[in-house]
């Protein structure tokens, strides 16, 4: 049986930073609506659904012009909702207002990756999160990965702080840039120079790496406004400010404190004091990752 869980917040506040032209939430999430695009039968937790236009409704209140939607375990390898939306985002720019992250099957092929990118996607997504289903087949995780190298892709690796360290030598074996969501889900209570968190700054030297400043509500352990989740942000900016992304990562599915959206945007400011510095992680690094075929 799977788990309902929250919604986001209604009400998110009016931020008092005002985010530059061409901002990205550069990781975010659109689910269902169910009636359209059901949730996968595998799922671990059932979400309200949270569709497109709510999505784009939040972006205009908070001040983003573009997104990466992100595929959720909830929604499996069923890309469908997601590659709706980032369709629909062609009504607000051209070249689509949205990108997106798949999740693959085993079975996925060079047609079925090439149908996606042309959909919008540009990267691929591996759960290793234990309360996700953990680590994927390492065969299934290498053979993807030398099918998405053609297309410029990259992978999106979600993993608990725990468990970086133990992969050293599968980051050192990856040729295609790779980013680690929500700052590697540091648990703050352990402090900023745990030995998990460390390892993820380590592994910041790598130029393949990248590193998503979402979910500080995942890596605090004091709440609300999630002060104790700011040094590991602003220590990832200081590690490599040119492969930082930022992202709400709305609607916010399985947190122990629901985080507020108009705060999250606020909560960036407070971490990246100078304005150039913003705008390379809200604008120019997103379009480097997800819009350069733009320019070719």
């Amino acid at each position: 049986m799977t788990k309902p869980i929250s919604g986001p917040d209604p009400n998110p506040i009016k931020p008092v930073y005002t985010p530059p032209s061409g901002a990205c939430d550069a990781h975010c999430h659109v689910f269902g609506p169910a009636a359209n695009f059901p949730y996968a039968p595998e799922r671990r937790y059932t979400p309200p659904d949270a569709p497109k236009e709510k999505l784009r409704a939040l972006h205009e209140h908070l001040g983003l012009s573009r997104a990466v939607l992100v595929q959720a375990s909830c929604h499996g390898t069923d890309n469908r909702a997601m590659l709706d939306a980032i369709a629909w985002s062609r009504k607000f720019e051209p070249s689509g207002a949205w990108r997106g992250v798949a999740m693959v099957g085993d079975d996925v092929t060079e047609r079925g990756l090439e149908v996606l990118h042309a959909g919008g996607v540009r990267g691929v997504r591996f759960n290793f999160v234990r309360h996700l289903g953990g680590a994927p087949d390492p065969l299934v995780f290498e053979r993807t990965l030398a099918m998405i190298e053609p297309l410029a892709w990259h992978a999106v690796l979600h993993f608990d702080a725990e468990d970086i360290e133990a992969h050293a030598r599968m980051f050192r074996r990856l040729r295609v840039p790779f980013v680690i969501d929500h700052m590697g889900r540091a648990q703050a209570q352990h402090g900023i120079d745990q030995k998990p968190f460390r390892a993820l700054l380590d592994l910041m030297n790598n130029e393949l790496a990248w590193v998503k400043l979402s979910g500080p509500e995942r890596v605090s352990e004091a709440g609300k406004p999630f002060h104790d989740a700011m040094p590991f942000a602003a220590a990832l900016v200081e590690s490599a400010p040119e492969r930082a992304l930022w992202g709400t990562d709305f609607p916010h599915p399985n947190v122990k404190t629901m985080p507020n959206d108009g705060e999250l945007v606020d909560f960036f400011a407070k971490v990246v004091p100078d304005e150039k510095l913003r705008k390379r992680i809200l604008v120019d690094n997103p379009a480097r990752l997800y819009w350069a075929d733009e320019r070719s």
